[in-house]
């Protein structure tokens, strides 16, 4: 978790450092950043819809579960930032009627716990102070947005290698793979769930073997990519679409080089039991767990217990572990099955890259693949408990331990 220590008399830099921690810019959002004891160091950053926190009816509640949030990160100030349009001291229009019921429910929560609350406003060429009425300080429409882009807190991030998504969408987006290579795994996808049909049919042997082939299929996959990162071209496959060339290029996969093996992951995920074991085994030191996960139809409660305690450790500050290296191996091999894989049919590839996003305390891109992966499936049952985890604003354990 970023700690970084700014001062409150450094509005351009607390400003300049909100879409690092976000992951994006923010757009028609209020913004709601905890400051804590002993010299206003930055805390929890948390954006809502400025149209969820200006509602008559619902901004009351949500105001009060953000200060709520705030005073659990130990906040002793907040500092509101609002990402609009416009300036709203100029602009006498339903936007600027909707920023002034924001503020005033977002301050009515926290006079208690907070105190007065400082406003910021962020329009589409500026930023200024809602309350100021110097125009020398904060002409109208702001002072130059430019400036925001010149503070240290931009340098350093930038030097860090931080990067910023020019909107919220674009931390969820990845790109299809180009329609032969679609197409290619469609088929195969298809074998592998007729497969499985047959599988259960004949029995808990037969469908045991096949969730061991799902799964040899996910680890090939995995080693696929590690090698080519080792090679030096795995920076390139996370942002260029995944070619034909790459979709076919899949020796070690049983049943020989040339067969996409995106199509059988696909299909395996979608089986609980694959999904849970594809899950263990991106933890370390989870050892052969992720095969003895799916042998037999129900495997002994020794194992079911292993497993639970595995993922128990993402949450657990007392178990905690931090996201390997490895990770964007994982998160990689996952892009490519959605970028491969039937449109609206991802909800599992895509529950598994936002726990792996909120693993790695990129809680943005987690909330918006999270939305993309109930969008496909509302019932999704491990969807529906990370969002649980979201909606709290429960950190991953190894945030927790070191906090």
């Amino acid at each position: 978790m970023d700690t970084t220590t700014l001062r409150v008399s450094e509005p351009r830099e607390l400003l300049a450092l909100v879409p690092y921690r976000l992951g994006f810019r923010p757009e028609d959002s209020a913004v709601a950043i905890s400051l804590r004891p002993p010299r206003g160091q930055v805390g929890l950053v948390v954006r809502v819809d400025l149209e969820q926190l200006a509602d008559p009816d619902d901004g009351g509640r949500c105001a009060r579960a953000l200060v709520g949030l705030l005073d659990q990160d130990g906040a002793r100030r907040a500092v509101l930032v609002l990402y609009v349009e416009d300036d709203p001291r100029t602009n006498g229009t339903d936007a600027a009627d909707a920023t002034g019921r924001a503020v005033e429910a977002f301050r009515e929560a926290s006079a208690v716990p907070l105190g007065d609350v400082v406003v910021w406003v962020v329009t589409a060429s500026g930023y200024l102070a809602l309350d100021c009425t110097d125009h020398a300080c904060c002409p109208p429409g702001g002072r130059p947005l430019r400036d925001l882009d010149s503070t240290q807190t931009s340098a350093r991030m930038v030097l860090a290698g931080s990067a910023v998504a020019g909107s919220r969408g674009d931390l969820g987006r990845i790109r299809r793979a180009d329609e032969d290579a679609r197409r290619g795994a469609a088929r195969t996808r298809r074998r592998w769930e007729r497969r499985r049909e047959t599988a259960a049919a004949q029995g808990p042997r037969e469908l045991a073997a096949w969730r061991q082939d799902c799964l040899a299929a996910w680890r090939a996959a995995v080693a696929g990519e590690q090698a080519a990162a080792d090679r030096g071209a795995g920076a390139d496959a996370s942002v260029r679409p995944p070619s034909r060339t790459s979709a076919g290029d899949t020796r070690g996969v049983r049943g020989g080089p040339g067969r996409a093996p995106w199509g059988r992951v696909e299909a395996g995920l979608v089986d609980r039991r694959v999904r849970d074991a594809v899950l263990v085994g991106m933890l370390p030191g989870t050892g052969d767990l992720p095969e003895r996960s799916v042998t037999g139809e129900s495997p002994a409660p020794a194992v079911d217990a292993a497993v639970g305690a595995a993922v128990a450790t993402l949450v657990d500050p007392a178990r905690a572990m931090r996201p390997p290296a490895d990770v964007d191996v994982h998160e990689r091999v996952l892009e490519r099955v959605v970028a491969h894989g039937r449109a609206g049919g991802q909800a599992p590839a895509l529950t598994l890259l936002a726990m792996l996003a909120w693993w790695r305390g990129d809680g943005a891109r987690a909330a918006v693949l999270l939305e993309r992966a109930l969008a496909d499936d509302p019932g999704h049952r491990l969807a529906v408990l990370l969002a649980d985890v979201l909606a709290a604003a429960v950190p991953p354990g190894w945030v927790r331990s070191a906090s």
